[in-house]
């Protein structure tokens, strides 16, 4: 008889104590860590695009006016994107989506999806074009430090028109992920966004090749190339969908109880994420008053750093966020418990030792990567020191991407919303006290406290909430990667210095000596962490091994 796990006296209205098997959550904990490696891999490849567009921008336009003009035009349709569109409404999508699922027939379950599908494309193409009405006073107000620069302002402007229907595109693509991940569907949404990024090179740096032939500038054909990107991520999704056997019908039923559900919901995270669109607006707006090059700088380090954001917060949050609508649905708060903490444990174990990494090579990695063409030896350092900065805040950030869909499953959606506002307001305190000093870097080390902060606060709320959850085991498991995440820096601190030479070499020196460095220190890593005994890791390595044991 298996072993169960008595689960009582929580206070979340409408979720009653039950007895859950241990056995089941196990397996729960199991699938999540199978689907968050699945979504892992494909994210990778994404992100791994995603740094070869960022060469690509740095070999060709380097950190000056033309990119510092693309980053701030590309950040408001981006801003509207996780304002309306991905982060609000794919939370609130998959929330409703999973409980018609569970609850309700197909037919039920198609019908709202070609309902909500009709109505954001029509909301996000009429906000989309008075996007593009406004764009010189959205700049101005966003970037008012550009109009010292002469024709700056207008460059951004312009991008900023070309890139506004990105909004529908991605946003809609959102949706259908949403779609996909709740029907158990996570490897092909996942991979989307590397047709993003495949679309945004071949078909930006083509047109960037043709633009100055019709008198525009290089830049402009990058902006284009996001459109085709923006249409290629939806695109590419679409035949998976249709392998789930959903149909789309155009339809609109502004009465329809799920989509007035959709939009209940969005409601909180829409005026949470704006806390989070206000932090990024003050963050522009200060980067924009700093020397030429700060947003870039910016910029390309954020990239780099939302590599392991993506591979570990975003693809757990993926994979977690279906789970946990769905014991939201059968009102089964143990399990939700089971999931949020083995969750946690594998964010840790991933985020610590990344962050150690990226603080300890964040110049040779950045040399690396950066450093051609345009891309000066002086912008590697800013770009660095900017990288270092953003990475004390790393684990934080992937918890919170873990953390905000468990307020969602509980419906208490409002806390979230508080935590983005304190934010603001910590987030403006300590810019306004480091930026005279410190410049650009205040903004990265500002960004990281916040997440910091955020992460104090829903991991006390969502516990208190809860009725509290594995704490030993969190803690536990948080020593033992301490303890291995200490050991690997000591080595990548000792075994910098004999490859000094080599780290500041041509490209093939700088290539081994970085990546004998990671690879190194992550296999120490994990010996350390193996041999420590963690769960999560065990797990994995007996799965690896059972692929290779000989079958009777």
């Amino acid at each position: 008889m298996d072993k169960v796990l008595l689960l009582c006296n929580f206070s979340i209205p409408g979720f009653h104590c039950r007895h859950y098997p241990l056995k089941n959550a196990e397996t729960t904990s199991r699938g999540i860590a199978r689907s968050a490696a699945t979504v892992g891999v494909a994210v990778l490849c994404s992100r791994i695009l995603g740094l070869i567009r960022e060469q690509v921008f740095a070999a060709m336009f380097g950190a000056g006016l033309a990119y510092d003009s693309f980053v701030v035009a590309f950040r408001i349709p981006n801003l509207l994107r996780d304002l309306f569109g991905e982060g609000a409404l794919s939370a609130a999508f998959v929330t409703v989506f999973a409980d018609y699922d569970t609850n309700r027939g197909k037919k039920d379950t198609w019908r709202l999806a070609s309902n909500v599908l009709t109505f954001f494309a029509i909301a996000l193409s009429l906000i989309s074009l008075a996007g593009i009405y406004l764009a010189e006073p959205v700049v101005t107000l966003l970037a008012p430090d550009f109009s010292l620069v002469a024709g700056k302002t207008a460059l951004t402007v312009q991008l900023t028109r070309i890139m506004l229907p990105f909004l529908v595109f991605i946003s809609l693509a959102a949706v259908v992920m949403g779609m996909l991940n709740t029907e158990g569907r996570f490897f092909v949404p996942a991979m989307a966004s590397s047709f993003f990024n495949l679309g945004s090179i071949v078909g930006g740096v083509g047109l960037a090749w043709l633009m100055p032939r019709f008198g525009q500038p290089a830049i402009v054909g990058m902006a284009f190339g996001t459109l085709i990107g923006g249409v290629m991520q939806l695109a590419v999704q679409l035949p998976a969908l249709a392998a789930t056997g959903f149909r789309f019908r155009p339809m609109l039923r502004l009465t329809d109880p799920g989509l007035i559900r959709i939009l209940l919901l969005m409601a909180p995270a829409t005026i949470g994420l704006s806390a989070t669109q206000i932090n990024i607006f003050i963050n522009t707006n200060f980067a924009s008053a700093c020397a030429e090059g700060s947003v870039s700088w910016l910029n390309y380090a954020f990239r780099l750093v939302q590599l392991p954001i993506g591979l570990f917060g975003v693809a757990l949050s993926i994979a977690m966020m279906p789970v946990l609508a769905r014991h939201a649905a059968n009102k089964d708060i143990g399990a939700m418990r089971v999931t949020l903490a083995s969750s946690l444990n594998i964010v840790l174990c991933l985020t610590l030792p990344a962050t150690a990494g990226l603080i300890l090579l964040a110049g040779p990695i950045i040399r690396l990567i950066f450093e051609h063409g345009a891309f000066t030896a002086a912008d590697t350092v800013a770009t660095a020191n900017t990288l270092s900065l953003y990475a004390i805040g790393l684990f934080a950030y992937s918890a919170n991407k873990v953390l905000v869909p468990a307020f969602y499953a509980i419906n208490r959606t409002r806390y979230p919303v508080i935590a983005s506002f304190l934010a603001i307001l910590f987030n403006i305190v300590i810019i306004t006290a480091t930026i005279d000093r410190f410049q650009h870097l205040s903004i990265a080390f500002s960004t990281s406290c916040t997440m910091l902060l955020n992460f104090v606060f829903l991991t006390t709320v969502l516990y208190w909430k809860m009725g509290g959850f594995n704490l030993g085991r969190l803690v536990t498991g948080l020593v033992k990667i301490l303890i291995a995440t200490a050991i690997m820096s000591l080595w990548l601190y000792l075994g910098s210095m004999p490859a000094a030479a080599w780290l500041v070499g041509n490209i093939a020196q700088q290539l081994v000596a970085t990546f004998s460095l990671i690879l190194t220190g992550a296999l120490i890593y994990g010996v350390v962490l193996f041999k420590l005994g963690m769960p999560e890791l065990d797990d994995a390595v007996s799965r690896i091994r059972s692929r290779f044991r000989p079958q009777n």
